[in-house]
């Protein structure tokens, strides 16, 4: 045996991804040998296509929590910049394709984005509070400024994007067909955007640091403001790419569809092993946790539970994820502390 493999083993062993993806396969498995569907080519695309905005929306909530913070504001900052983007196309009746929505979308977002950077950033104030306050003021402004109400029509052309597919996955079996939406290419391209981003520069190392410690980061050479600033503002974008994809896929929009799912993102990025206190994570963890409760809200009904008892098993897991993270970081923190104490015995 290789002398690295050992040292492998127990890397790999203190990282949360290998458990992670342990359970979702036994849970894979187990869907399959009670329904015998779990790995039919039509219930993969499904899967893949529920995972694209709960996807996205996990991509920001993970950069936000290594960074020492918690956000859940972005089910509303969604829901306001993409409910404002269509309903301004259809006043003016627009026909073009979908580039103008996304674009407006990302602007719109992209400035409450900032707006909650602002305040959190300048002002120093706990991102938990601060996001508490602008989800209220963005749905305030849906019900008070739009008079929001559900849009049953939306522009042809994110209409036309909401329909298109890359593939079309057939069951021989049942004779179901389920279609790879065109939309799954941009939880890809962001996906492989903030991978390069946390892994190759300055920036993404910045968000670890501040996480760790602020203090640190900023002795560190690092600036602080500017670059929370700049992430919130990215996670507005990110957010309203995924609320524009969920009301083209649902042809409609509706203005509190998306509200409440803030607790099950959550919950997924910290089953993946990012450190709820900020400073550790990994974007494949983030993943694995978002599939996992992607799965258990999808593939309940292949195991014969009612679809009832979903919020129960999404609430278990989020007490686990929260119980594990927090375990993880008193362990840690045993650790530092029993190294310093041999450090000054020695």
């Amino acid at each position: 045996m290789n002398s690295t493999t050992p040292a492998l083993l127990k890397k790999l062993a203190r990282r949360n991804e290998p458990y992670i993806f342990l359970v979702l396969l036994a849970l894979c498995l187990l869907i399959e040998f009670r329904s015998g569907q779990f790995f039919s080519p039509n219930n993969l695309v499904d899967i893949a296509s529920a995972l694209i905005v709960p996807g996205l929306f996990a991509v920001g909530t993970f950069l936000v929590i290594i960074s020492g913070g918690i956000d859940v504001s972005f089910p509303a900052l969604a829901s306001l910049s993409v409910y404002a983007t269509t309903k301004f196309l259809l006043d003016i009746d627009y026909q073009g394709g979908v580039w103008l929505a996304i674009v407006l979308a990302l602007a719109i977002g992209a400035l409450l984005g900032a707006f909650n950077g602002l305040f959190i950033g300048y002002f120093r104030l706990p991102a938990l509070i601060v996001t508490l306050g602008s989800s209220s003021v963005f749905k305030g402004i849906m019900q008070g400024a739009l008079n929001s109400r559900q849009l049953t029509i939306i522009p042809p052309g994110m209409r036309e994007w909401g329909t298109s597919s890359l593939f079309t996955a057939r069951n021989s079996i049942s004779g179901l067909t389920s279609r790879m939406p065109v939309a799954f290419i941009a939880l890809v391209l962001v996906l492989l955007f903030v991978f390069f981003l946390l892994r190759y520069t300055m920036f993404g190392r910045g968000i670890y640091a501040i996480g760790g410690s602020e203090v640190s980061a900023h002795r560190a050479g690092f600036n602080v403001v500017r670059t929370k600033v700049i992430m919130y503002i990215m996670v507005g974008m990110i957010s309203s790419l995924a609320g524009v994809i969920r009301v083209c896929m649902m042809q409609q929009a509706h203005p509190t569809n998306m509200l409440g799912m803030e607790m099950n993102i959550i919950a997924g990025v910290v089953l993946g092993g990012t450190a709820i206190t900020g400073g550790r994570g990994t974007l494949l963890g983030c993943m694995l946790g978002t599939l996992l409760i992607v799965i258990v809200g999808n593939s309940l009904i292949l195991l014969g539970i009612p679809t009832s008892y979903r919020s129960v098993f999404t609430g278990a897991l989020i007490i686990i994820g929260t119980g594990v993270s927090a375990y993880q970081v008193i362990l840690m923190n045993r650790t530092r502390k029993h190294a310093s104490n041999l450090k000054e015995a020695a």
